[in-house]
């Protein structure tokens, strides 16, 4: 939030061009990405494409969109989370 109280702060449900950034089947790693991207600063809109997963499987998703100025980060956000590296936590989980 800006802390000059006479500017104005246009809600990203408000703000006209959105530009998507990540778009999944599954809504948990939509959930997912989405906080990773607000923890991160941006504001993000989940736009749920009306395909109830559970009757309609592979059909419709999930997509996250962001405002223009915000795109590049946030794919970067995403990419960088993408490539790393597993954690020892996380990897004992996947040995068999």
């Amino acid at each position: 939030m800006p802390t000059n109280p006479a500017s104005k702060v246009i809600p990203i449900t408000e703000h006209g061009a959105l530009v998507s950034v990540f778009d999944t089947i599954d809504e948990t790693e939509a959930l997912v990405v989405q906080g990773l991207l607000e923890s991160n600063g941006i504001e993000t809109l989940l736009t749920n494409l009306d395909a109830p997963q559970d009757v309609l499987p592979g059909v419709g998703g999930v997509v996250i969109r962001v405002r223009p100025d915000d795109a590049d980060e946030a794919r970067q956000i995403i990419e960088s989370q993408r490539n790393a590296p597993l954690s020892e936590e996380d990897s004992t989980g996947l040995e068999s």
